[in-house]
């Protein structure tokens, strides 16, 4: 994750990555879409704006302590001097579905929603019964499926 990277790159004082670290994590936070444009949503980038404030703050003081103060930070959290360092969440990274890509031939056809502790077996029929992989190859048997786990399904016919 790119916390946990900015938090080694300050432990080996790599401070040239920590400000990339904290570009791609000013990025993700942009880039964030509201699913449902549910209070949530908006409490999500607030936190994730927390976050990046806290770790630009030993590169940039100044600057993130003003926008700490401007964007009312203080009154919820105190001072951004006294505030945690953000700690990662392995567990809220975890994932239920996963996308595997799926080849047929080798040529890229689609993609299948996979549960992420399925098996290699799960995996490969839930690709054969997939609609791409049955618009692609309509009524063709499968001479050997593989199964890249966390990446792709190959599927050939």
């Amino acid at each position: 994750t790119v916390l946990r990277q900015i938090d080694y790159d300050y432990q080996r004082m790599q401070y040239n990555t920590v400000v990339s670290g904290t570009m791609k994590l000013l990025n993700a936070v942009e880039g964030f879409r509201p699913a449902d444009g549910s209070t949530g949503d908006a409490v999500a980038v607030r936190e994730g704006f927390g976050i990046l404030l806290r770790c630009l703050y030993p590169a940039t003081p100044h600057i993130a302590q003003q926008l700490w103060v401007g964007l009312g930070y203080d009154v919820l959290h105190g001072a951004l001097l006294d505030a945690a360092w953000p700690q990662v969440d392995t567990a809220a990274l975890e994932q239920d579905e996963i996308e595997l890509m799926l080849q047929v031939n080798g040529k890229l056809r689609g993609a299948v929603r996979v549960p992420s502790g399925a098996s290699k077996q799960d995996i490969e029929k839930m690709a054969l019964a997939s609609e791409d992989f049955v618009k692609f190859a309509p009524g063709a048997v499968p001479k050997r499926v593989i199964v890249v786990p966390g990446r792709l399904v190959n599927v050939v016919v």
